[in-house]
């Protein structure tokens, strides 16, 4: 399997190119969006930067403090982490974790709001598709990293793992579920399906409506996708990121109920 491309003496490699265009793709969509609803889309292209920074800085900082097995086998530990600094640094050991993203990115928007004296719902609103798209296309660069697969399997979708990219205890065991492949599906589908509720209930959903949306769908799809997970992220025996979606879900979905509720009080 190629790793990348070559622009000139440099190697692009296929995961890093994905994450990029999904990012991309993800920003020009945000864009449009907030054209077409009479917002000037360089809010789009001047939030995206400070997002893409601190939203790195928080999945590295989840992975670190809640590392998955592969890491923990490779010794890559959060006592590891953090008694070589430099490692923590060097972002092309060891991985990130969504859910981490989640959170610094929400904050930023929130400081983004109050800073800039633009109302934080509409925002999120605005860049929720966006954010699906960009997860949708960053999940296929894990298929040629060979990581995100899930338990062994002998469907036809199957996905072929080197011996050198199994786990420990797996080094007989040829074909996983493609983890990365059913989360990149089940995001483009929540893409869809907030493009379609946005057009079709703009009127009736209030501000804010379709970002909670977007966390309501994606928690469950991740939730629902750990339980497929071999590779999970452990602390004191527990799926802490199963844990984190559940609640995100509640939260998110509780959320939405009030503010959706209270609208129509109104």
């Amino acid at each position: 399997m190629s790793e990348g491309f070559l622009i000139g003496p440099w190697l692009m490699r296929w995961n890093g190119f994905l994450l990029v265009f999904g990012v991309a793709s993800g920003a020009l969509l945000s864009a449009y969006r907030a054209k077409r609803r009479g917002y000037d889309p360089e809010i789009v292209y001047y939030l995206f930067l400070p997002l893409i920074i601190w939203g790195t800085i928080g999945a590295r900082l989840w992975h670190i403090f809640t590392p998955p097995l592969s890491s923990v086998q490779l010794g890559l530990t959060t006592k590891y982490y953090l008694t070589h600094p430099l490692d923590a640094l060097s972002l092309w050991t060891g991985g990130f974790g969504i859910p981490g993203a989640i959170l610094t990115g929400t904050l930023v928007l929130f400081l983004f709001e109050r800073r800039n004296e633009l109302p934080f719902w509409e925002l999120a609103d605005l860049l929720a598709p966006g954010l699906a798209l960009a997860q949708a296309i960053g999940r296929i660069g894990n298929y040629f990293n060979q990581e995100l697969y899930g338990l062994p399997t002998e469907m036809p979708w199957a996905v072929f793992i080197d011996p050198a990219n199994r786990l420990s205890g797996y080094e007989n065991v040829h074909f996983y579920h493609p983890l990365f492949a059913y989360e990149s599906l089940l995001n483009f589908g929540n893409l869809f399906f907030l493009v379609w509720l946005g057009y079709k209930f703009s009127e009736r959903l209030k501000a804010g409506g379709l970002f909670l949306v977007y966390l309501v769908v994606y928690s469950i799809i991740r939730f629902l996708l750990e339980f497929l997970r071999l590779d999970a992220a452990l602390v004191n025996g527990w799926n802490v990121n199963q844990l984190f979606f559940a609640a995100l879900f509640l939260c998110a979905g509780g959320c939405l109920f009030w503010r959706q509720r209270a609208a129509q009080v109104l």
